[in-house]
């Protein structure tokens, strides 16, 4: 099923295919494929379980063995052979029947019981479960690179503390913080939501073509089918969501979806701020030998990890508000607008995977130039204003942000037009010399405090 990745349509299974690798192989075709022949298994070696079901023996060791590895040894061979009989079916789930059932046929013991395959089963009751599976392994592997990545931005929280700077609020200068301030006030916003997201469960429905166990009621009256299919989908590691149509809802889907929908907007301000350290040159790129930044600029070292996880954040972005929009909706008992659309979740899983393994990239290519921090902040003077105005403010000196606003704004402000202004005001002789001591860099409140403590 694998083409030539100069033939592909999306850039994740051409341009990035092996940066994809992993989460490609979560939710390919022929993952949706295998879990489907897999929850299919599954349910027919369950059924072969319960005592009340008279026509279905239990299953020997041999034979149970025999299914599993249907699932265990599946191939793109066998893929090929389900697609080959969907081309007649024209039904995706019909097919995995009909490839199991001539599985069946080779074995003995089993072919005589090959009705039972698929047995009180809708087609969705194997998609919802197949697609909550891949998204259990796709969430488990997206959160481990929002936790590498979380680490790597942690990791700067301390090491850049002492690294005092200039902030810019509207593009202009302003209260100073630290570099490793302003990481961990993206950490802590990430932090959070990556234990939202963990927290955030998968579910599933096996209850039929209308969610009311008819067929399954009528089949085998003498079971408690509620009781019995609970116990079914939490065997493969999935909660049951007892009350649906034919289709699971997708409300999980969409919390999902939200969820990492936020972290990827989070992280692309974070995207857009490190762009602007280092157009501040606040941050010096690794020169990499062979790279090249322009086609005509020689000088020239881009900051495309961080511009191309910014694009790719933002087409994450727009699938998964959309899956969180559409998948919540169905006409009725059932329509097949969510089908195609499902078979899109891994595109916001790659694009989002790929922006993490930018990030990761982008910063380690990072170095801190202390010259340049050092040479914004230390003649940035205008800045004092604040603090000069709430110390006359406390002494109730009258018109305190009018005396600032009209010695400071718009103007060249150097350290002695500061000074005299400190020099002007009626307060303590102890608070002047504390003006008198603050210089820019100095003026910088609880920030390397705040990144010294437990987070």
């Amino acid at each position: 099923m694998k083409k030539d990745d100069l033939l592909s349509i999306s850039p994740l299974d051409g341009r990035y295919s092996d940066v994809c690798k992993d989460i490609g192989d979560v939710f390919s075709e022929y993952s949706l494929i295998k879990h489907r022949v897999y929850v299919e298994i599954k349910w027919f070696i369950f059924l072969s379980k319960i005592d009340k079901i008279k026509g279905l023996p239990k299953l020997k060791p041999k034979d149970e063995k025999f299914l599993l590895d249907i699932y265990n040894d599946f191939s793109l061979s066998d893929a090929r052979s389900v697609k080959k009989l969907e081309s007649t079916t024209k039904h995706d789930v019909k097919a995995i029947e009909y490839f199991l059932k001539l599985k069946f046929d080779t074995n003995k013991n089993l072919k005589r019981y090959k009705e039972y395959i698929h047995i009180c089963c809708t087609s969705e009751d194997i998609n919802n479960l197949s697609y909550a599976l891949m998204l259990k392994t796709g969430k488990t592997l997206l959160s481990a690179k929002i936790n590498g990545l979380s680490k790597l931005i942690k990791s700067n929280i301390r090491k850049y503390s002492n690294n005092i700077m200039l902030s810019h609020t509207h593009g202009q200068p302003a209260t100073p913080t630290s570099m490793g301030k302003e990481f961990l006030n993206f950490y802590s916003r990430i932090n959070i939501l990556q234990k939202h997201l963990k927290e955030l469960e998968i579910m599933g429905k096996f209850n039929g073509a209308t969610g009311n166990y008819s067929a399954h009621s009528i089949t085998f009256p003498n079971i408690d089918w509620l009781a019995t299919n609970k116990r079914f989908i939490n065997s493969i590691g999935i909660k049951e969501n007892k009350y649906t149509t034919q289709i699971e809802p997708h409300d999980y889907i969409s919390e999902i979806s939200n969820k990492i929908a936020h972290v990827n907007s989070i992280l692309i301000g974070f995207s857009q701020d490190m762009w602007s350290y280092i157009s501040k040159n606040y941050f010096i790129q690794k020169n990499i030998a062979g790279e090249i930044g322009s086609s005509t600029m020689p000088h020239k070292i881009n900051p495309i990890n961080f511009e191309n996880a910014e694009g790719n954040l933002g087409i994450a972005n727009s699938i998964f508000r959309f899956l969180s929009e559409k998948l919540t909706i169905s006409r009725l008992q059932r329509d097949l607008s969510d089908s195609t659309v499902l078979r899109n979740l891994g595109i916001s899983f790659g694009y989002s995977y790929l922006a993490y393994e930018n990030l990761m990239a982008g910063l380690n290519k990072l170095s801190i130039n202390k010259y340049k921090i050092d040479e914004d902040i230390i003649n940035a003077w205008e800045i004092l204003a604040e603090p000069i105005q709430m110390v006359a403010r406390k002494h109730n000196i009258s018109n305190s942000y009018e005396l600032l606003k009209k010695n400071t704004r718009g103007k060249a402000v150097t350290k002695d037009v500061i000074h005299n202004l400190i020099k002007s005001l009626k307060i303590p002789d102890v608070e002047k010399k504390q003006l008198f001591d603050l210089t820019p860099k100095k003026y910088i409140g609880y920030a390397v405090k705040l990144c010294n403590e437990k987070y």
